[in-house]
């Protein structure tokens, strides 16, 4: 099969000081990735239409300002660590640590300095022979209070047979925690809410929560709950199970195998679906449930709402420090540790 992958860089602006830049790579199909330098995020996955024209798949903001202003990490990487950390405290070496926190008692994707609120160093590359869109930067413990400093990059490949592969690589000089991902929020079809979509999550159990959202150790059994989308369930049905509860949706981890599909994400009335894979054990699922009215979604004209995407955040599951049955999200001295995540679209 023909690559003809392209790639171009474009000024997006300048915020804060900073030069703000849109890379974007395209296949032969017309199915391009954009991507900023700000928060390494992802700004567009665009697919052809019937009738001539593009979508976007993911949710964006017009401005640089939008994203540093959201609590929602509008499709940007977080890190070192996705998801919430108990009480900001973790063991490392036999010794507590502990981290600043960002959400009350806890610390969420990787506390108030981490991956989402840099200014990345961003470049085109080649990687197998095509390019490659690579965000650089070191992370200095200094800045982010996790141990060491981290030398990190972030690399989104797109193939001819439409696949977006997120590669995630980090070397730290201390032993350190690297549990990263992209916040991606999908929307398939041109409706302001995901009611119509479909999930399926290769998931038998997720975790409890305790009153501020962190983990508490435990996993649930998905059978029978508004939580079971092994074989696949609608969104909107799910949602309205939930409609009662704190969350009023979902915004909860389930535990996956790595190196499978862990998740489809469908929306039927279109035909179009992404299937998720990744090399670690955790999925969140989070159906947008809370969305300030101001933030300044482009598929809305300017209008938050709830429901309007939902993420889909691979990564490990969280806090592995206290709770080893989750795995390990430590990552040893001097040593470099890769995670990789791939979304195959279908259109």
């Amino acid at each position: 099969m023909t690559q003809n992958i392209t790639a171009t860089v474009t000024p997006f602006e300048t915020y804060e000081g900073h030069d703000i830049f849109e890379y974007t790579l395209t296949n032969a199909h017309g199915v391009s990735l954009s991507t900023l330098n700000y928060g390494a995020l992802i700004y567009k996955i665009l697919v052809p239409t019937k009738a001539g024209g593009f979508d976007n798949l993911v949710l964006n903001f017009p401005k640089a300002r939008d994203y540093a202003q959201s609590p929602t990490y509008l499709c940007m990487a977080v890190g070192r660590t996705a998801g919430r950390i108990s009480q900001g405290k973790v063991i490392i070496d036999g010794k507590t640590v502990q981290l600043p926190t960002n959400e009350g008692p806890t610390t969420l994707h990787g506390g108030p300095h981490g991956f989402s609120k840099a200014v990345w160093s961003g470049s085109i590359i080649t990687q197998a022979g095509q390019p490659a869109i690579a965000f650089h930067r070191l992370q200095q413990g200094s800045v982010d209070g996790y141990p060491g400093d981290l030398d990190v990059s972030i690399t989104y490949t797109l193939s001819a047979d439409d696949t977006i592969t997120i590669t995630f690589a980090g070397t730290a000089t201390e032993t350190s925690l690297f549990n990263p991902t992209v916040h991606t929020y999908f929307n398939l079809g041109t409706k302001d809410d995901i009611f119509d979509h479909d999930l399926q999550v290769n998931a038998s159990q997720y975790l409890e929560l305790d009153s501020v959202n962190a983990p508490t150790g435990k996993f649930l059994d998905v059978a029978n709950t508004a939580f079971d989308f092994q074989k696949g369930a609608n969104l909107g049905q799910a949602i309205d199970a939930l409609k009662d509860t704190p969350h009023q949706g979902l915004d909860d981890l389930f535990k996956v195998t790595p190196n499978t599909t862990i998740a489809t994400l469908s929306d039927p009335t279109n035909g179009r679906f992404i299937d998720v894979t990744s090399d670690r054990n955790g999925l969140v699922v989070y159906t947008a449930n809370t969305m300030n009215p101001a933030e300044k979604f482009i598929k809305t004209n300017g209008v938050g709402k709830p429901y309007l995407g939902v993420a889909l955040e691979a990564q490990n599951l969280p806090d592995t420090t206290k709770n080893p049955q989750f795995g390990d999200e430590t990552i040893p001295a001097d040593e470099t540790v890769t995670h990789t995540i791939s979304y195959q679209l279908h259109y």
